[in-house]
């Protein structure tokens, strides 16, 4: 990390960046379920620790889901869901295990063509794992809520630290502004009909308020 990303944020912005990072995991205890998907994006630590999930025993069948994004058409030209695929095979998920979704543009779609996929392959559904990157987890749950209610959605991501997520992306600034721009998300989406509403403690907003006002804003919605 470069000395510029070092001093992105002062001690205090740290520290409210914290407060959010623990607000949006779910704390859940990770248990067998019917299936689980691996939500697409630029992490492809969500495909490693899905392959660790399914050796593990916590599911049977694995869904991938996402196509491409401006942020990571790049890295994935050939969609997220395909890549993520490829590289659990390569840490040892069979083949037949797998479902690739190579549609889903935003976590609506994550879920409900997963939801779909899953039916249209014969899986029964009663409880599925969402496994994302970690500061995805509260969003994943309420899009959940609102696209496949009748599942129970136990979310899981990488167990890593805020320092650790920071060190494995190397840009403190981008960091934090996707941390803002996710609780965003999780505040606003309800009303537009993509989530359920999640209670947001005052100590958590009131640390969103400050990043946003300190510039922390290059992942916000656009009007």
């Amino acid at each position: 990390m470069t000395d510029q990303h070092q001093r992105a944020a002062t001690d205090d912005q740290r520290a409210d960046a914290m407060t959010i990072w623990d607000y949006h995991q779910m704390h859940h205890q990770a248990r067998p379920c019917s299936a689980a998907i691996g939500l697409g994006s630029h992490d492809l630590g969500v495909a490693a620790f899905a392959a660790q999930l399914f050796h593990a025993g916590l599911f049977p069948v694995l869904v991938f889901s996402g196509g491409n994004s401006p942020t990571t058409k790049a890295r994935f030209p050939r969609g997220e869901a395909v890549h993520f695929a490829e590289h659990a095979m390569q840490l040892g998920v069979p083949l037949p295990a797998i479902i690739i979704e190579p549609r889903a543009g935003n976590t609506g779609q994550n879920i409900s063509f997963s939801r779909q996929a899953l039916t249209d392959a014969g899986v029964q559904v009663e409880s599925v794992m969402l496994i994302s990157k970690p500061y995805m987890e509260r969003r994943a749950f309420a899009t959940a809520g609102k696209f496949w209610p009748e599942a129970e959605a136990v979310c899981a991501s990488e167990p890593l630290t805020f320092d650790d997520y920071l060190k494995s992306i190397g840009d403190e600034k981008l960091v934090i502004d996707m941390l803002v721009g996710d609780l965003q998300r999780v505040i606003e989406y309800p009303a537009a009909g993509f989530a359920i509403a999640q209670d947001v403690p005052a100590n958590v907003e009131a640390a969103y308020r400050r990043l946003l006002d300190a510039g922390f804003d290059s992942r916000l919605l656009t009007s």
